[in-house]
């Protein structure tokens, strides 16, 4: 799971946080996120494990550091950098969920995305589309198949809902179909 170290400005950010978590444990899933006490992230964790779910966190040691790790997890593993981070995430998780964020919320999901693209993994990612948030960058994902950047069997690889339980329902139905080379020879051009 990837969301944003701030709550945000919209209260119904912080509240589609707490449901997703209550979810998770609802449905005795496990999250696999990044490990802090903050924020949006900090959120999911709390009632993730609030409603018996268990939670495990992947810190970078410089943040853990900074006092910024969730003390009260299932598991907690400090590693030496992001990279290994995302990688211990990405070894991980079943499926992967962004929630509102920023640069790095964004950085996150686009790399496990372009992972399934290039056929690295078969694991569904999706978007909780709080409040419109991803609009514009669903709108821009469309954009870029019409501009024949993206094509539309890997636009696919982006599931989004605007509510928890919806979006983990999606997920789990949802089979990725990447059967379309990334790459295209030159007659393709």
């Amino acid at each position: 799971m990837f969301a944003g170290s701030s709550a945000g400005s919209d209260s119904r950010f912080a509240e589609a946080a707490t449901d997703l978590g209550a979810a998770l444990g609802a449905r005795g899933w496990t999250l696999v996120y990044g490990g802090a006490r903050v924020g949006l992230m900090g959120l999911v964790a709390d009632a993730a494990l609030a409603h018996g779910a268990s939670v495990i966190g992947i810190l970078p040691d410089f943040l853990a550091d900074r006092e910024l790790a969730h003390q009260g997890l299932t598991e907690l593993h400090i590693v030496p950098s992001m990279h290994a981070r995302k990688s211990e995430m990405a070894r991980r998780a079943d499926a992967f969920v962004a929630l509102p964020g920023g640069f790095g919320t964004l950085e996150e999901l686009f790399e496990v995305v372009t992972w399934g693209q290039l056929g690295l993994h078969a694991k569904p990612c999706g978007v909780l589309n709080v409040s419109g948030f991803y609009d514009p960058l669903l709108a821009f994902l469309d954009g870029a198949v019409r501009q024949q950047f993206i094509k539309a069997v890997h636009r696919d690889l982006v599931v989004s809902a605007g509510s928890a339980g919806v979006l983990l329902d999606r997920l789990s139905a949802h089979r990725p179909r990447v059967t379309t080379p990334k790459w295209i020879d030159t007659a393709e051009t």
